[in-house]
């Protein structure tokens, strides 16, 4: 596993875990934010919530967080949300069930509760995988339409048909750069490790 070095967070006041149980000891997510965002239940904020997460839902925008207190915060994110590990850009999407995260709250309205940054403290494992065993196959393909913000690519052609490739939050500098160089029609074959019948996580070019 890793540890992220923490960026700085522009004056936000830090929480402590204990003072987040200390409120959600009260009921309800109102009560558990309310003490997150020094009080303030409704209206404009700005916070944290560290924990484990438990749930992406990319359909509904919504990433769900379990708290050190075993209360689960919903949070609202949208494309312009921020995801950092070991001082890379990633999607949302790239978050995986166990990941450590501090997530930043910049609103809150009707027990609503929108997240702008979310940094990753501590991957699942060094290979995203909790068992630490992954079936690393290869793929080669044309590289198409690269998103160097999010760090993923689609390789088109390869025997499995169109694939979203991306980079995993340890990404090797070497494969970084790699990544870098890419352009839209270059032909490539890597190693990785399927996630979905569509999604490739990189291992290595």
């Amino acid at each position: 596993m890793f540890s992220i070095q923490r960026a700085a967070r522009g004056g936000m006041a830090i929480i402590s875990i204990a003072a987040m149980s200390a409120c959600g000891s009260n009921g309800g997510l109102g009560n558990i934010l309310g003490g997150v965002l020094g009080g303030q239940g409704q209206g404009q904020g700005q916070g944290e919530v560290s924990g484990t997460v438990e749930n992406i839902n990319t359909r509904n925008q919504q990433v769900s967080v379990r708290m050190s207190n075993g209360q689960n915060v919903t949070l609202d994110f949208d494309n312009q949300t921020q995801v950092v590990y070991q001082n890379q850009n990633y999607s949302v999407n790239n978050l995986e069930y166990g990941d450590r995260v501090t997530a930043r709250i910049i609103n809150s309205n009707n027990n609503r509760y929108y997240t702008d940054l979310i940094q990753v403290d501590q991957s699942v494992s060094r290979n995203g995988n909790v068992n630490g065993q992954e079936n690393v196959q290869r793929f080669e393909g044309t590289v198409r339409d690269i998103d160097r913000s999010n760090g993923v690519f689609i390789l088109s052609g390869s025997r499995n048909g169109s694939m979203t490739v991306s980079l995993p939050y340890n990404a090797r500098r070497a494969d970084i750069d790699k990544f870098n160089q890419l352009r839209s029609g270059d032909y490539v074959r890597l190693y990785g490790v399927l996630l979905n019948d569509n999604r490739v996580e990189l291992r290595n070019f």
